[in-house]
């Protein structure tokens, strides 16, 4: 038990051994924190606050400033986050043309409340007000890739290929 642990500690630590290599590469650019922490998160999973305090102390800003630009952007989580990130356009196009019912598909199906993640770890649900695919409506995301003209059936077919 106690080896695995330790196990545990050394990823983590590795984890915090290469974010501080991507701050070392980005000081003192002016603007690096959005990237810094786009960075982070895609090597830790999510920003939880000890990690943010730790992006502050090595860029040399302060917390707020960090906390802040967390807060701010909805691409940025707190909390652990599922292996694949499925958002729903609620944009006008996509509402007006079934995304409405996908979300409630989706929480449904995947049992999650929006900004959940699920109870397996394997997605985060999410919203978006336009992602910029209104001619290929309604549209969800799953992580960077956009789907067109989805609908629960459709949907349904996606999952089951992840």
């Amino acid at each position: 038990m106690k080896k695995k642990a330790t196990c545990e500690a050394c990823e983590e630590q590795k984890k915090y051994d290469e974010i501080r290599n991507i701050i070392d590469l980005y000081r003192g650019k002016e603007g690096s924190l959005i990237q810094v922490l786009h960075t982070a998160q895609k090597i830790y999973g999510y920003l939880p606050h000890e990690l943010q305090q730790f992006i502050a102390d090595t860029m040399n800003i302060p917390f707020s400033e960090v906390s802040g630009v967390v807060s701010f952007y909805s691409f940025f989580s707190v909390q652990p986050r599922g292996q694949h990130t499925i958002r729903v356009c609620l944009g006008t196009a996509c509402y007006v043309r079934g995304g409405k019912k996908l979300v409630e598909h989706l929480l449904k199906t995947l049992n999650v409340e929006l900004g959940g993640t699920t109870a397996d770890g394997k997605y985060t649900f999410e919203v978006a007000r336009c992602i910029g695919a209104c001619g290929l409506a309604p549209a969800i995301m799953i992580d960077d890739v956009v789907y067109k003209q989805m609908t629960p059936t459709k949907l349904n077919a996606l999952l089951a290929k992840f």
